[in-house]
């Protein structure tokens, strides 16, 4: 049984709103509305596929920022998971825990289904789960300020996250605190964003990159570190330490054992045992050129090398 005065965090994401506003951010204003029927029609189209590429969502980014509130108990994503946009991302969320909960564009209410279904159910678990202490409300749109206002109401503490420009001031207002997906560790700027596209639509056939990956061996060998479980790892510690670093009021120095907590509610399954190390101290020395150690008595600290 959870301690009484452990954090415990529901997450509710208007999925269909966040994509469409990063895909807006990533190549311009009304873009989506401009692409949809050709997104719809042909989502396989290499034009398509890149701009959509582009605009990828980063889903562990927010799932990852909202595991450091406390422990989270649920988290659910609102979305017509039957269109190509959505379907991309089944995988990923089911992967982190993410109950997905169908909407029917084909119903009268689809315009604010999302809202009206996400607001319900919000309002529901407050109720039903009494020990709930925090709500991330991951939408832009200014409909979520009256349940951002029952939820505080109702005495929890509400964090929004949006998309910057995109987001109605009223809802961040409506928020205890509200965070730009922009600005989530490890999340790439708009405008970094959008430059792979053109590059890519330059680059040669798949053949002549398999001759390129044959005459180089040492250019294989890069792609094969970013599956790696030790990579993985690494890019856990580095987003972990950003946002032990975001929520320490400029204290530089973090204890390795909070640090090792945030790694574990961003990845259950980490474990630097079986990465090979004896203990989260070794796993800590063997980054070393990301991670700074000092070790005082009995004290393990620990910051972010600087860049």
């Amino acid at each position: 049984m959870a301690e009484p005065q452990e954090s415990r965090v529901a997450v509710y994401l208007d999925f269909d709103n966040i994509v469409i506003s990063w895909y807006d951010r990533v190549h311009g204003r009304n873009a989506y509305s401009k692409d949809r029927q050709r997104i719809q029609d042909n989502p396989a189209d290499a034009e398509v596929a890149e701009r959509l590429k582009a605009a990828t969502i980063d889903v562990g980014a927010i799932i990852d920022y909202a595991s450091s509130f406390g422990t989270m108990v649920l988290t659910r994503a609102y979305a017509d998971w039957s269109s190509p946009v959505n379907a991309e991302y089944r995988s990923q969320l089911v992967a982190r825990a993410v109950d997905l909960v169908q909407l029917f564009p084909a119903a009268a209410y689809a315009k604010n289904g999302a809202d009206i279904r996400l607001a319900v159910d919000a309002v529901e678990d407050m109720f039903r789960l009494p020990d709930l202490t925090h709500v991330v409300i991951v939408a832009g749109d200014s409909d979520y300020v009256p349940l951002a206002q029952r939820c505080k109401r109702l005495g929890r503490y509400v964090i929004g996250v949006g998309v910057a420009g995109s987001t109605a001031k009223s809802l961040a207002a409506a928020c205890d605190e509200f965070e730009a997906y922009d600005s989530l560790p490890g999340v790439e700027r708009a405008n970094q964003a959008a430059e792979p596209a053109p590059a890519k639509r330059s680059t040669p056939a798949k053949p002549a990159q398999a001759g390129a990956r044959k005459q180089s061996r040492a250019a294989a060998e890069k792609e094969e570190p970013s599956t790696s479980e030790q990579d993985r790892a690494t890019a856990t510690l580095a987003r972990a330490l950003r946002l032990g670093h975001d929520k320490s009021d400029g204290d530089e120095w973090l204890h390795s054992s909070a640090v090792k907590t945030q790694m574990r509610r961003m990845d259950p399954s980490f474990s630097e045992k079986a990465l090979g190390y004896r203990s989260f101290n070794a796993f800590l020395k063997s980054r070393a050129d990301i991670t700074e150690l000092e070790e005082s008595g009995h004290e393990r600290l620990v910051r972010l090398k600087e860049a």
